[in-house]
């Protein structure tokens, strides 16, 4: 599978270094809106076609992209490459609300596309471990899920210069950013909830820098905080009537623990952190493809979680400063 990529971030070089540890992907194209930007990334990962345009890209060999523009472009990227036949895997958020969501996924069902979201804690194996051990902790009363994560941007920020990652006019936001992950991983785990409440803060340019969301399962109560602007030091819980589990920084999911009513406690994964795990998403994406699959059977948790920003943004006014 031949996949080109849209953007030169430092998510797109990770995705290229996953590559190599999937068997039957290969990176063999880049888009950049610059030429010598393009030509640099190719250069730095080996070599690859190079592509100034977004239409000459979609037009060449490739099987598939990887979208790692800014979110506000993953829409408009997305449909262009699915119209064009081309298989999507789009980073996070993959839209900016759930109707441009639905819109992307009923195009890629209609093609007989895979359309396919690149959250990274979903595609652990630490994720499956999870679900398959929660109910030893018994009946799940409350969860907490928390990725806080203090931006190498933000000291910028803070000596006035805004950079894309503190920009809100172009769709961004701490949870489009970081809450995202936590989010996902509550709705994966236990479906749509009943109710939200959500409250966030925001920097001086309007810019949503920290937040919390509280989801109502009847009954079970689980929340959800993440931050650009501080650092996280506890882990994420879920807590039974019979003991809880535990969970290391989410986007990585190195360490996760069991600890059993009766004082036992058993490691469910123990690894050493990891900064790189996207070769799990990239593997469920070459698989899905090769299978024939129409969409993702992760779009669903996908599509929830777009449900639920918009209800937070509804209450937080997060996308009063947007301009896209």
């Amino acid at each position: 599978m031949r996949i080109g990529i849209i953007g030169t971030n430092f998510i797109s070089d990770m995705l290229v270094e996953a590559s190599r540890l999937v068997d039957g992907v290969t990176v063999s194209a880049v888009y950049s809106r610059s030429r010598q930007t393009g030509e640099a990334f190719a250069s730095k990962h080996g070599g690859m076609d190079v592509y100034d345009s977004l239409d000459d890209l979609l037009s060449s060999d490739i099987d598939a992209v990887y979208i790692a523009s800014p979110h506000f472009m993953h829409k408009p990227q997305a449909l262009s490459a699915l119209r064009t036949g081309k298989h999507v895997l789009c980073e996070k958020m993959m839209a900016l609300r759930y109707a441009d969501g639905l819109e992307m996924s009923r195009l890629a069902n209609e093609r007989g596309l895979v359309l396919m979201e690149a959250m990274r804690p979903i595609h652990d194996p630490a994720f499956g471990l999870i679900a398959e051990n929660i109910h030893k902790i018994g009946r799940v009363r409350r969860a907490h899920f928390e990725y806080c994560q203090y931006s190498s941007r933000y000291d910028r920020f803070k000596r006035g210069e805004v950079l894309n990652a503190f920009d809100p006019t172009i769709g961004n936001s701490a949870l489009a950013d970081i809450g995202i992950y936590p989010l996902e991983m509550c709705l994966g785990l236990f479906g749509t909830p009943d109710g939200v409440k959500a409250e966030s803060v925001f920097l001086e340019n309007g810019f949503e820098g920290m937040g919390q969301i509280s989801l109502g399962y009847g009954d079970m109560l689980a929340t959800v905080t993440y931050s650009k602007i501080t650092e996280s030091i506890r882990p994420s819980v879920i807590e039974g009537e019979d003991g809880a589990i535990t969970i290391s920084r989410l986007n990585g999911l190195s360490t996760v623990m069991l600890y059993s009513k009766d004082g036992s406690i058993t490691s469910l994964k123990s690894d050493p952190p990891r900064q790189n795990n996207m070769h799990h998403e990239l593997a469920h994406f070459r698989d899905l493809v090769l299978l024939g699959a129409t969409v993702s059977p992760y779009l669903d948790i996908t599509l929830n979680s777009l449900k639920v920003v918009d209800e937070v943004y509804g209450i937080t006014g997060i996308d009063t400063v947007f301009r896209v």
